[in-house]
């Protein structure tokens, strides 16, 4: 049972490896933690409140930071291909 569903997860995540798939894990663990903390930092530092301004920082923080963790665990093809496709989503290229 655990097996299938690993597999069904690498399928969703494409990825070839459960090793790949537990990096690409820790990896969206960490950016999307790292990322509030960042965005909220600066928003302090600029002293902005705005709830839209804090959204899109976040957002663009995160983005910028899935590249670079991404990269640091060895997986910049994969977080890059990631990227692209969201960015073709705003219309973005």
């Amino acid at each position: 049972m655990l097996a299938m569903f690993m597999e069904q997860l690498k399928k969703i995540f494409k990825v070839s490896s459960t090793y790949q798939l537990i990096v690409v894990f820790v990896v969206f663990g960490i950016t999307g933690s790292l990322s509030l903390f960042i965005s909220d930092y600066i928003l302090e530092i600029l002293n902005l409140s705005n709830f839209i301004i804090s959204i899109l920082t976040v957002l663009i923080i995160y983005q910028i930071l899935l590249i670079i963790i991404g990269t640091l665990f060895g997986e910049f093809k994969y977080f890059w291909a990631m990227e692209k496709k969201i960015l073709s989503r705003f219309k973005i290229n």
